[in-house]
């Protein structure tokens, strides 16, 4: 069996029935619970068609080698994050996040969320799998239980809010059938809010838009919709909704970078001169707003387990990525769409502005969004064009991939984990100047 396709940077991920089936999901199963050794492995899914059998039979593998298995069913990829915290065990989301159908995988932790990537257990994972592949399925299956703790991760995201501070708004959620449409409903009800969600139904083959908000494509919708409706904030889910993307009342989109300022600055209002993490993409904004605040920026390389340990190691009560992923220490250090939501128009309550005011403090330059070029050698194309930076004595750093910063504007250039592409974003003073660098940056990618 080769794996090496699907098993990325910080998690499983591939093509079902082709890249991922039952046998398989069954044989990291076994793989999962042998690595972590613990007593219950507990697992979730999202709402793709293949998340069922996959999940029974991760189930069946876990059980096979003598672990305990508690079912959450359907859940929010955070949910499952929570689940390992309050119940002290690993944990296993059945989930492809934002790909299309076609797509399903896994996101491992071990208790309390604490990550598992290339780094810290997913090689050691992959070796197993693939042992456990071709050895047959013998003897007695360990105990499985169905558990409910909806109620508990509710009130879970309700303690990062003062629910008595919150007033009335009108409030739109796309979910694009994802999982946010079952989530967003439960942890609003009861809160002075009038909440519409468009594509609230659960469908794992995405009929309405692909679930991926960080695609302005997708935001279409939503942001027609916010104008019709005069709604105060409109709030994009992805598939699994442990991200979200908001939307000012002028129908415009909110920056990943944007968001983590403006919560980095709440964060810091509550819990004065904390640390707080940002990843290396974020805007030059989040650091000076961090600094403003009398907090502490840390500056890490982007992705989920990265950002994690960092958060154990210093301390810090908060993270953000410009991606649109936020994390957050008293949520056992993991990353929540709606506890960031929350955050958020508990914010937009206390403020005497519209957000699209309350936003504007906190975007103070021009961002070229992420542009994928294709190369035949991603790592040698970073490599000659750090060489050539270096030697025109530009300040670069290569924390992840490749950060030129010139003073005045900056970007960072990082290869693809899954395919040969490189990854720009470019950030300058103004929207001409942005758009000229990238021209200039390309140009240096395509070897002019």
């Amino acid at each position: 069996m080769d794996t090496t396709q699907i098993f990325k940077a910080y998690d499983i991920r591939g093509t079902y029935p082709d890249q991922i089936d039952e046998r398989l999901a069954r044989a990291v199963g076994s793989a999962f619970a042998t690595h972590v050794a613990a007593p219950r492995v507990v697992v979730a899914r999202d709402m793709r068609p293949s998340g069922v059998a996959l999940c029974d039979a991760f189930a069946e593998g876990v059980r096979s080698v003598g672990v305990e298995v508690t079912d959450l069913g359907l859940a929010s990829t955070d949910f499952l994050y929570f689940a390992t915290g309050h119940l002290d065990t690993p944990g296993a989301m059945f989930t492809a996040s934002h790909n299309p159908a076609q797509y399903n995988g896994i996101k491992l932790c071990l208790a309390g969320a604490r990550p598992i990537g290339v780094e810290t257990g997913l090689v050691e994972i992959e070796a197993l799998t693939n042992k456990f592949y071709d050895r047959p399925a013998s003897g007695a299956l360990a105990p499985m239980e169905s558990l409910d703790l909806m109620d508990e991760w509710v009130a879970h995201v309700h303690s990062f809010v003062d629910l008595s501070a919150l007033r009335p708004l009108r409030i739109l959620c796309d979910t694009a059938n994802g999982m946010g449409g079952f989530i967003a409903p439960k942890v609003f009800a009861g809160l002075p809010f009038e909440v519409e969600i468009m594509y609230a139904e659960l469908d794992g083959t995405f009929p309405n838009h692909p679930a991926d908000p960080l695609n302005p494509d997708n935001l279409v919708d939503l942001q027609r919709r916010v104008l019709d409706s005069g709604a105060d904030i409109g709030l994009a889910f992805d598939g699994d909704a442990d991200r979200v993307f908001l939307i000012d009342e002028k129908a415009q989109p909110i920056s990943g970078s944007t968001t983590t300022a403006m919560v980095a600055a709440v964060m810091l209002r509550r819990s004065p001169g904390a640390t707080i993490l940002y990843n290396l993409i974020c805007s030059k904004s989040v650091p000076e707003v961090i600094a403003e605040n009398g907090g502490v920026g840390v500056r890490t390389r982007v992705g989920h387990s990265y950002i994690k340990q960092v958060m154990a190691d210093t301390g810090a009560v908060f993270g953000g990525e410009h991606s649109g992923h936020y994390y957050f220490r008293d949520n056992y250090r993991a990353d929540s769409g709606i506890i960031t939501a929350m955050i958020v128009l508990e914010l937009l309550c206390g403020a005497s502005v519209p957000l699209s005011e309350l936003a504007r403090p906190f975007n103070r330059y021009a961002a070229s969004g992420e542009i994928n070029t294709r190369v035949d050698s991603p790592a040698a194309t970073v490599a000659a064009i750090a060489a050539r930076l270096a030697s025109e004595g530009v300040d670069v750093d290569l924390l992840d991939g490749l950060t030129a910063d010139y003073g005045t504007w900056w970007f960072n250039l990082r290869p693809s984990n899954t395919e040969p592409l490189l990854r720009l974003n470019v950030e300058a003073p103004n929207e001409e100047e942005c758009a000229a660098r990238v021209r200039e940056v390309v140009a240096m990618i395509e070897g002019k």
